[in-house]
Parts: structure tokens; sequence; C-alpha cells
């Protein structure tokens, strides 16, 4: 199973992570990858300037926006998921 972790601490909390989880979630419903998937929170992954901070297995990727979580998805997540 491949975990997407998402920083939501105050300063990527501003930043929209809220936003990126909810088309996060979407997606993984929408691509029937909830048994590949798992979407867990976490506080602070030490970008806090940068904006989101999101962790596709061991890889931290730093200032998603929520307007970009649909392409970061397909092209970040839906690619590991189909290569495992």
């Amino acid at each position: 199973m491949l975990t997407i972790t998402i920083c939501v601490g105050s300063s990527c909390h501003v930043r929209g992570s809220d936003e990126v989880a909810e088309t996060f979630d979407k997606l993984i419903q929408k691509e029937n990858l909830a048994d590949k998937v798992e979407m867990v929170g976490a506080f602070c992954m030490d970008a806090c300037s940068m904006g989101v901070s999101v962790r596709v297995g061991d890889k931290i990727f730093r200032g998603i926006r929520p307007e970009d979580a649909e392409t970061f998805f397909y092209k970040e997540i839906k690619s590991l998921v189909a290569a495992n």
C-alpha cells in the first residue's frame, strides 16, 4: 500500500492542505485506488514557507497548490501506484 502524507500544520493549512487532501480523496475514489493508497496527515514537514508539503512513499514534494493537486495526483501518485 502506498502512503500519501499531507502536512496539515498551520502554515500548510492556510496554503490549502485541506483542499489538496479533498482533491486527492476524490481522485482516489474516482480511480478505485482506496485499497492501494492510504492518506494520512502530519504536522510540520519542515518546509513551512514553501506551501503544502506532500510525501508519497519516501519522496517529499514541496509547494503543492490546491489548483495543481489533480495534475500532481496523476503525475506522481497514480504513476507510482501503477508501477507497484
